[in-house]
């Protein structure tokens, strides 16, 4: 995925060098012939502020799921595993996101933990050496997340030194 990624920052590279090799030409514009108004960007691309305010909306969603089971490969409702909650949540926002834990923090774009916002992901190894678990951050060091089988979708926090200790990074879809 990460050469996925990188091919992808390449191509977009050469897009944007290549478009600053030459200049525009510039209209010539007479008394007689009217500016033309400035362009707006297309409604289809979001805009920053539109794009804060969905990611804000990120775990005001996640915690209408409180108290949901666990449920291992739970994507719903009903029960939820970690990454199906995150999966679900994105979802209700119309954002696609991958199933696994794994493939959400191979996929999602790497974030400064310093830099955290409200609606990023973070991310936890908790028995081996592979990411296993992931929660969404809303802010003041809290996030929630399907932490385990017999337990129910809750909010914890990173001052927990459980927490702390296995934080391995964050990432963000927007």
């Amino acid at each position: 995925m990460d050469s996925l990624r990188g091919l992808i920052l390449a191509v977009a590279a050469s897009l944007v060098l290549a478009a600053c090799g030459s200049l525009p030409t510039q209209p010539t514009i007479t008394p007689t012939q009217p500016e033309t108004a400035p362009v707006t960007p297309s409604p289809t691309v979001p805009q920053q502020d539109e794009a804060t305010t969905t990611k804000s909306r990120v775990p005001i969603i996640a915690r209408k799921f409180l108290g949901v089971p666990y449920v291992y490969g739970g994507a719903t409702p009903t029960g939820f595993d970690c990454s199906g909650l995150v999966q679900y949540t994105f979802r209700e926002l119309g954002i696609e996101v991958p199933r696994t834990t794994s493939e959400q923090f191979s996929t999602a774009w790497p974030t400064d933990l310093a830099q955290l916002q409200s609606g990023d992901l973070l991310f936890f190894r908790l028995n081996s050496k592979v990411v296993s678990h992931v929660a969404i951050y809303f802010g003041d060091q809290q996030f929630i997340h399907a932490p385990a089988t017999g337990r129910a979708v809750s909010i914890s926090s990173l001052n927990n030194p459980f927490w702390r200790e296995r934080l391995v990074g964050a990432g963000r879809f927007f």
